[in-house]
């Protein structure tokens, strides 16, 4: 989960696609280079859990699902091998 606000309007957003290779995790502060791994979905898992109460944190880049906005683009062919696309709108597919 990522936290996102102040602390009287909190948002929340489910990460599923962390980037491999991207994760730093520590435990009360310290950063943790074994004895875990990234799973399908985002999940963390450990060779050994966490003692209960301990400060579990993570870090990492991540990949957001979107789609097109509209089924169809407008193209501008205007020369051979070169064209534009003046405006794409993309849209977040929430995944809760």
């Amino acid at each position: 989960m990522k936290h996102y606000g102040l602390s009287d309007d909190p948002q929340t957003r489910r990460i599923t696609r962390p980037l491999s290779g991207s994760v730093r995790l520590s435990i009360e502060g310290v950063e943790q280079l074994t004895g875990w791994s990234l799973e399908p979905g985002g999940w963390i898992s450990f060779a050994a859990a966490p003692a209960e109460g301990q400060e579990v944190r993570a870090g990492f880049r991540f990949d957001v699902p979107v789609r097109f906005a509209e089924d169809r683009l407008q193209l501008s062919l205007a020369a051979f091998r070169a064209g534009e696309i003046p405006n794409v709108t993309l849209v977040e597919i929430r995944e809760d």
